[in-house]
């Protein structure tokens, strides 16, 4: 009656280290998958945000551009013509610029230009620290499913290890590039 019991308890030992090491590789694997859709996220991010960016700094540097245009050309017809209509609208063109530099002590174009760099630093700082995650989550699960004895439950459950997040090539390592 003893060995019974004795039996008993290892089956039970047993079948409860089985349930806690399955649930931890159950665990493992979905922190794989939280990574790898951190990783998506970011990668939409950058694949929405890019592209705004640009059109938003090349809409306000156009914008600027126009103005300041307008301010040279009447400055201009001014010098010419030492007209008084034309230095009237010189005038004019001349407080839109000193409103604009009012209310935009630096010019917001290159401001704008920063921002749009400092967005796209951001965004590739997140994705690296994403992938770091990715990589770290991976170690953890491999190591789990590689040391002895959760090994022997990895291969009845049918458990195989993750690869790591690397480049598929080498045009991945670049720098994004952004045209204007």
């Amino acid at each position: 009656m003893e060995l019974w019991k004795i039996i008993l308890i290892i089956v039970g030992i047993i079948l409860l280290w089985s349930l806690i090491v399955r649930n931890r590789f159950v665990k493992l694997k979905n922190s794989i998958v939280n990574a790898k859709s951190t990783i998506d996220v970011y990668l939409k991010q950058r694949f929405d945000l890019i592209p705004n960016l640009i059109e938003v700094v090349k809409a306000y540097s156009k914008h600027e551009e126009e103005l300041f245009i307008t301010v040279v050309e009447a400055r201009n017809d001014y010098l010419h013509s030492m007209s008084l209509k034309d230095a009237t609208a010189t005038n004019e063109e001349m407080n839109k610029l000193i409103a604009l530099a009012e209310s935009y002590p630096e010019l917001k174009a290159s401001e704008q230009y920063l921002n749009l760099q400092k967005q796209l630093v951001k965004m590739e700082n997140q994705l690296q620290a994403a992938r770091r995650v990715y990589n770290s989550e991976v170690e953890v699960y491999n190591n789990a499913i590689m040391v002895v004895p959760s090994n022997i439950m990895a291969k009845l459950l049918g458990y195989k290890s993750e690869k790591y997040f690397e480049l598929s090539s080498p045009e991945e390592a670049k720098n994004v590039e952004v045209k204007m």
